[in-house]
């Protein structure tokens, strides 16, 4: 089986599960946060609901600039709804399985940069920074079942049962 191959395979149940817990996300508490130092709900939901996107951005360019010289970041995104957010998941996750699809395994080899005001951060093989991406969401979704526990949201099932959802997916 060829990389792009798991790849899009662990895309599609990632998403999924990350759906589940959108969905549950409540609306008009994005200001909302369990510490001082925390992000807002409303910013932990939309960062979950784009990351995906960054997987097409990775696999079509060789960087990506965080803070570009001139400002202008392509990822800024302004998701206030459920429905929106539900919107971006499912078309970022549509968007990096197609591009999954036409990227070769030499490709997944190169290098690809991270870079803030054009200073390079991180510079890893493609495929690192896919795996790395697709735990860095599971990471942020894990963060955002926790502020759905503490606004008594029932938390759904992620690798197996919650203490709300007993199914094992």
């Amino acid at each position: 089986m060829k990389l792009t191959d798991l790849f899009s395979e662990e895309l599609a149940r990632e998403g999924a599960i990350t759906r589940r817990t959108l969905e549950r996300v409540p609306e008009g508490r994005d200001d909302w946060k369990p510490h001082d130092k925390s992000m807002p709900l409303g910013r932990l939901a939309m960062l979950v609901s784009t990351m995906p996107s960054w997987i097409s951005m990775m696999l079509q360019k060789d960087q990506f600039d965080l803070n570009p010289p001139g400002g202008g970041s392509s990822f800024a995104h302004n998701l206030r709804t459920g429905k929106e957010m539900i919107d971006a998941l499912d078309k970022g996750i549509a968007d990096a399985r197609t591009a999954l699809s036409t990227v070769t395994e030499e490709q997944l080899m190169q290098p690809w940069r991270l870079l803030v005001a054009g200073n390079v951060v991180s510079e890893k093989p493609r495929h690192v920074v896919l795996r790395e991406t697709i735990n860095h969401l599971a990471h942020h979704r894990g963060q955002l079942t926790v502020y759905l526990r503490m606004n008594e949201v029932p938390v759904p099932s992620i690798y197996g049962p919650s203490a709300d959802d007993q199914r094992f997916e």
